[in-house]
């Protein structure tokens, strides 16, 4: 299957929004955020002033999206440098294993590359995800430990 790999545009609130909330049922969550809500965390996200992330899509034949890889940049990263930081990435899995995710990461990297300061592409995943964790492996990519997440509601002190 040939697929197009693009960045976000207005255009596609509606469909990425639905596109979030398949990939938090991927993820296990039974409590989906309302659409509207979603479209409107959406544009408010990545088409805000200033935008808070960036993102790459996934198309298939159809038109339909079906992957995205969702971006910032970070700063700092190495000495006064950015990076970018991906967040997400998700390919349905009707294109698993067909080489759309290694090219969303490719993509990634190219980004990263072309843009002045930027040092480096960094992203997490969870240490039980092992479909991820090989996915990354096969690209080359070694994990780095030594960090450790922590996370707060914002409404909780």
């Amino acid at each position: 299957m040939t697929v197009t790999i693009r960045p976000a545009g207005r255009s596609d609130i509606e469909a990425l929004a639905e596109l979030i909330g398949e990939i938090e049922r991927f993820y296990g969550s039974t409590k989906i955020q309302p659409l509207e809500e979603r479209r409107s965390q959406v544009g408010e996200a990545l088409f805000g002033s200033p935008p808070l992330a960036f993102a790459l899509l996934v198309e298939d034949e159809a038109g339909a999206l079906v992957g995205l890889a969702a971006y910032s940049f970070l700063w700092p990263a190495a000495g006064s440098s950015h990076s970018l930081f991906l967040k997400e990435l998700y390919v349905r899995d009707t294109l698993r294993r067909q080489g759309v995710g290694a090219r969303l990461m490719g993509e990634l990297r190219a980004l990263a590359a072309a843009r002045p300061g930027c040092s480096r592409v960094e992203w997490m995943t969870d240490r039980d995800n092992s479909g991820a964790r090989a996915f990354y492996k096969s690209l080359g990519f070694t994990e780095f430990d030594g960090k450790i997440v922590y996370r707060v509601d914002s409404g909780t002190r």
